[in-house]
């Protein structure tokens, strides 16, 4: 038996098509765009969005001398060492910070320049190499957990970089876990 013709079928999307469109676009746009001011401030002092991305900078500025340390007094570990440091330049320069950072690992001691002088976080490296390889991944580790903690509340864009970076660091506190053994 054949099927009778739809009764009065239009060509196009339907009514409830369009508006289930409609609404999931609207819903998209609200997930993914920020405030009314890019950065997400208020007007008057730094922006949530500007004081993550400062501390970003500086946490990948204090990790990159951490690792400029680590090669200072283990030549031999630069190998496993020196990629991970060039992307933790990356990640400073991402965020914003060191721009006068030099972008390989110093053959000495580092000579701390105004710009990019260790923290006090850095702390005096190891002399075993696998405990100076063992405290670098710890503090990629932290800095990776606190970077995905501090991810809410973030601006979309700058929440991805975030992320990507927190990431970064978990896979870089493996590597270093694995080169210490």
């Amino acid at each position: 038996m054949p099927y009778p013709p739809p009764s009065r079928a239009l060509p196009g999307p339907r009514r409830r098509t369009l508006l289930a469109s409609a609404a999931g676009a609207a819903l998209l746009a609200g997930c993914s765009a920020g405030p009314a001011d890019p950065d997400g401030g208020t007007g008057g002092s730094p922006s949530l969005a500007e004081r993550a991305r400062a501390r970003a900078a500086r946490d990948s500025e204090d990790l990159v001398a951490r690792y400029d340390a680590v090669l200072a007094a283990h030549p031999a570990v630069e190998r496993l060492v020196a990629p991970l440091r060039a992307e933790a330049v990356r990640h400073m320069e991402a965020f914003g910070g060191g721009a006068s950072a030099p972008s390989s690992p110093p053959s000495a001691t580092p000579s701390p320049s105004a710009s990019t002088s260790p923290s006090a976080s850095v702390r005096a490296v190891p002399a075993d190499q696998r405990d100076a390889l063992t405290e670098l991944a710890a503090a990629e580790r932290t800095l990776a957990d606190e970077r995905a903690k501090a991810l809410m509340g973030l601006p979309g864009e700058l929440a991805r970089l975030l992320a990507s970076v927190a990431a970064a660091g978990a896979a870089h506190a493996f590597l270093l876990t694995e080169g210490a053994r």
